[in-house]
């Protein structure tokens, strides 16, 4: 008797998907939670080897309330007759994370400044904002010259004379 076989790469059975509980999302204003309700769902994806041509529809069976209808009014907008993945994301984004609210987003990662923050105040807020900000952080090297950038003058000098070059070591 041989043991059942998994399905082929790339057909994922929803219950398979539904098993690693991917997160539901209602609808907001607040574009760091729809960001993150998107990389959930991308991971469940991964984790679970969703083919490209069920992520759509596996994806908005969580999409509840205020955010279904949304859906289901921009679906029928669409001039195409099978909406992908990267559609979708970007149809999704347009509408809760519009590129003003990204632009804003990056004006408050540049303009982070320690102040009168703690250092874990500070380095909490310089995670949630370098989500946002790709290329800007996505080095340790990067990461950790923009981070000892916006502590305190003082601290930044002390810091810097440990010429430290992961973001580790400088927080």
């Amino acid at each position: 008797m041989q043991p059942p076989q998994p399905p082929p790469k790339g057909v994922t059975t929803f219950k398979t998907f539904q098993s690693v509980k991917p997160p539901e999302f209602k609808g907001t204003q607040d574009p760091v939670e729809a960001h993150a309700w998107l990389k959930e769902i991308e991971k469940a994806f991964a984790l679970t080897n969703v083919g490209d041509n069920q992520k759509v529809e596996y994806a908005t069976y969580f999409l509840k309330g205020e955010s279904n209808y949304w859906w289901e009014s921009a679906k029928a907008l669409e001039a195409v007759e099978v909406i992908t993945w990267d559609m979708f994301k970007r149809m999704f984004l347009d509408k809760y994370f519009p590129r003003y609210m990204q632009t804003q987003m990056e004006m408050k990662f540049f303009e982070l400044k320690q102040d009168n923050m703690t250092v874990d105040e500070y380095e909490k807020k310089f995670t949630e904002l370098s989500r946002f900000m790709g290329e800007y952080v996505d080095s340790e090297d990067k990461r950790a010259k923009r981070f000892q950038q916006g502590l305190k003058p003082w601290l930044r000098s002390r810091v810097a004379g440990f010429e430290l070059t992961t973001y580790a070591e400088v927080v």
